[in-house]
């Protein structure tokens, strides 16, 4: 029997240097930004209303951060994670010019980095990501790496090359296509009266909400980005894989920390960058996701007074809620209820932008 059906790259397919053009660009449209609001509930106030994006400085409400990261990233999938046991994390993440409806993502990624595992099953992947509208002009761009698996165990492990990242972005390299005029940023209408300046380093929020991930939901997202990784779908082949059930995508539980982040931080309305990420324990459906968040730093922006950004590290956790704020135990080891630890940007109005 011939077939013309593609079964994605395995790792002994990748070598550091290699270019893939990502397939199936995606025009995104209103439709699909009512699905996302279903899905998580998001509620920032500049990505819900065209009036108030005015305030901000825009000609209406742009698609939200999350849903433009997760649109880039499912263009990936076929060719880097098909064959993933899991996406491991993320690093020197970049936001660029906002998306509105009627845009179109695309992506093309570039091998950093392989290294083997020792089971002699799977190796690590290291990607650049980069995700470009209709204009070429950038709108999302990222490092993550990806756990996959080989095709055959017995195949020779390339030589180790894993690429230095940096800890984190630099403030002063983050662009923010925001401006807001003196006391134009309305925080009723916004639902938080906390501005920029009402955060302090080292403070603990907790976004006090809890969602259960239902079967439907996960693989509904999934599917919305184009997201065709097996292990999140086919129930079949995963009842013998290394959890027995199909996982949840860990972009899925991203977005879950971040809307429920709105209590507490309803005006950080956009991400600028991701510092850092990682997936530390599986999620599946049934699951009740709970997250709290650090201020971890808070700079301004060069020659803005009416915007500035936090540095926030939120956590996310399991059928625990975050009351005390657990992450380690006394040994360091994650907890096992925590499942995602993600440290980013984002922005905020400044007192004197907000009434």
């Amino acid at each position: 029997m011939t077939t013309k059906t593609q079964h994605g790259n395995f790792f002994e397919d990748f070598y550091v240097g290699q270019e893939l053009v990502h397939a199936t660009p995606r025009t995104i449209t209103l439709g699909d930004v009512a699905l996302y609001t279903a899905l998580f509930g998001s509620r920032f106030a500049v990505v819900s209303s065209s009036p108030f994006a005015a305030r901000v400085g825009l000609a209406e409400a742009p698609i939200d951060s999350m849903l433009v990261f997760h649109m880039v990233f499912g263009k990936s999938v076929p060719d880097i994670s098909l064959n993933a046991i899991a996406n491991l994390g993320y690093a020197d993440g970049r936001f660029g010019v906002p998306v509105f409806s009627g845009d179109t993502v695309s992506t093309v990624s570039t091998v950093l980095g392989v290294k083997a595992n020792k089971d002699g099953t799977t190796g690590v992947v290291y990607v650049r990501s980069r995700g470009e509208n209709q204009r070429a002009e950038m709108v999302v761009e990222y490092t993550r790496w990806v756990m996959v698996r080989k095709r055959v165990a017995s195949s020779a492990a390339p030589d180790t090359v894993v690429p230095s990242l940096p800890e984190a972005v630099l403030a002063e390299s983050l662009t923010a296509p925001f401006h807001i005029a003196n006391a134009a940023y309305d925080t009723r209408l916004s639902g938080n009266a906390n501005a920029w300046e009402d955060y302090a380093v080292g403070e603990c929020i907790d976004h006090v909400d809890g969602m259960t991930i239902e079967e439907a939901e996960h693989m509904m997202a999934a599917r919305l980005y184009q997201n065709s990784a097996r292990v999140h779908f086919n129930q079949h082949v995963e009842r013998e894989g290394r959890f027995g059930r199909r996982i949840v995508y860990g972009g899925h539980i991203i977005s879950l920390a971040r809307a429920l982040s709105f209590n507490g931080l309803g005006n950080a309305f956009a991400l600028l960058g991701i510092n850092a990420g990682r997936h530390v324990n599986p999620v599946f459906a049934g699951d009740t996701i709970y997250a709290w968040s650090e201020v971890v730093d808070k700079q301004p922006l060069v020659g803005r007074s009416d915007v500035a950004v936090l540095r926030l590290r939120t956590v996310a956790l399991k059928d625990l809620p975050a009351a005390g704020f657990p992450l380690r135990d006394d040994a360091g080891a994650y907890l096992p209820n925590v499942v995602l630890e993600f440290d980013y940007w984002v922005v905020l109005p400044t007192r004197l932008a907000c009434r």
